[in-house]
């Protein structure tokens, strides 16, 4: 399953890829969404940080929120993340 997710501007697109895929394991950084504020989401990550991510709208926000709850709950396996320009395309399996 693949999806694309739009971000405020490339720096978000770029700090939320970051955050969203490691290669080797094909896992995530990404424990939880602590909280969701319009287009801003509020991210917790396995460091026990947490990190704030603009990005375009609230259905982005929603989109991205419903599409890794799996991989978050270990249910999917991220396989790949690639940025172009301001958008992030995710691919689980």
């Amino acid at each position: 399953m693949k999806i694309s997710i739009a971000c405020d501007d490339k720096y978000e697109a770029k700090k939320l890829a970051s955050f969203i895929f490691i290669k080797e394991g094909k896992e995530t950084y990404i424990t939880g969404i602590l909280n969701v504020i319009k287009n801003e989401m509020v991210i917790s990550l396995k460091d026990k940080s947490a990190h704030s991510i603009l990005l375009k709208d609230e259905e982005n926000v929603e989109n991205f929120a419903d599409f890794i709850q799996s991989v978050i709950d270990k249910e999917n396996m991220l396989t790949s993340t690639e940025i172009i320009e301001n958008v992030v395309e995710i691919v689980k399996e």
